[in-house]
């Protein structure tokens, strides 16, 4: 292991989720991810003699749901970790987990690379940044976001909470994302345009841009094959639900240079917006599917009720 990555499972076990002695710490992995999931066992075996390492096949898709024992074990954890190659964000399994008590942080997709890039941020700062973004769109009843490349998208937030992931995980039932920093939302609904010209799974960084129709809440055209397919796919299973237009997230981690063709990393970029299809009863909407499909957004101006939402700004 190098230290670079160590050190970077210390700030995730330390800082971000501020792991005790007497707690539980189950980190929850996959073959592809082992590395990243053994470096933070390592750091959290040094805190606590009660952490364990549980290893599966990776996911389908993102949002598909761990296996039995896995989900058991994450239900029953004070802490779980969970660097995964498909996205456990948005399961049942991580939900029941946090409803339970479970401090959780995910790291769907997680690289070396993106870890140790990722890590190395003043989390403080991002808090902060989460703040003040959420004080300026938090009663809105309305928030627009229009770019040079043609996204012009409404969403309507409803009764529905803005969340913020901070990557401080301190309290029973907080969740987060690592790397962190955005402000996010399930709309009721949302009508519009938005294209992707960032990054995408299964694409990662784009070299043309992806457009996407909504109405009603729901996505109804898809420019690109591969990822009409992921939809189709979902709508075999849960119907139009699949097509869900599940979140509008805003980055707020002024650490982040560049886009590098990771979602995990990328949509928390400060100064850009992502827009997600599918599952959305995770965070704070009432739908369920096995898919939530990611994409960022260059350049976007977010209206608040009319009103010109300051975004931060990436540290260069």
């Amino acid at each position: 292991m190098s230290d670079a990555l160590h050190e970077a499972a210390e700030t995730a076990v330390h800082q971000c989720m501020a792991l005790d002695a007497d707690e539980s710490c189950v980190v929850v992995t996959d073959d592809e991810r082992l590395p990243i999931g053994e470096a933070l066992y390592d750091v959290a075996s040094s805190v606590t003699d009660d952490a364990v390492l549980l290893r599966y096949p990776p996911g389908e898709q993102h949002g598909t749901e761990p296996p039995a024992p896995v989900a058991a074990a994450m239900a029953d954890a004070d802490v779980v970790l969970a660097p995964t190659t498909k996205s456990l964000s948005h399961t049942r399994a991580r939900k029941r987990a946090c409803d339970a008590g479970a401090r959780a942080a995910t790291l769907p997709g997680i690289t070396e690379d993106v870890m140790i890039a990722g890590l190395d941020a003043d989390y403080e700062a991002i808090a902060r940044h989460c703040r003040e973004v959420l004080a300026q769109v938090d009663d809105a009843d309305e928030i627009r976001v229009t770019t040079p490349s043609g996204t012009d998208l409404t969403v309507e937030p409803g009764d529905r909470e803005w969340l913020t992931d901070t990557g401080m995980v301190h309290d029973p039932g907080d969740f987060s994302n690592l790397p962190a920093g955005e402000v996010f939302v399930s709309p009721e609904t949302a009508n519009g345009t938005y294209v992707v010209d960032g990054t995408m799974m299964p694409h990662g960084l784009l070299d043309d841009p992806l457009r996407f129709e909504v109405e009603d809440g729901y996505v109804t055209h898809i420019s690109d094959d591969a990822v009409r397919e992921q939809v189709d796919a979902g709508r075999e299973e849960v119907g139009d639900a699949a097509a869900n237009l599940a979140e509008l997230g805003i980055g707020t981690n002024v650490g982040v240079t560049e886009l590098v063709g990771s979602v995990l990393l990328d949509e928390k970029a400060a100064g850009t917006v992502h827009v997600a299809i599918g599952d959305d009863a995770s965070i704070g909407g009432d739908t369920e599917a096995p898919l939530h499909l990611d994409g960022i957004i260059r350049e976007p101006t977010v209206y608040a009720d009319g009103e010109t939402v300051r975004l931060p700004e990436t540290e260069r």
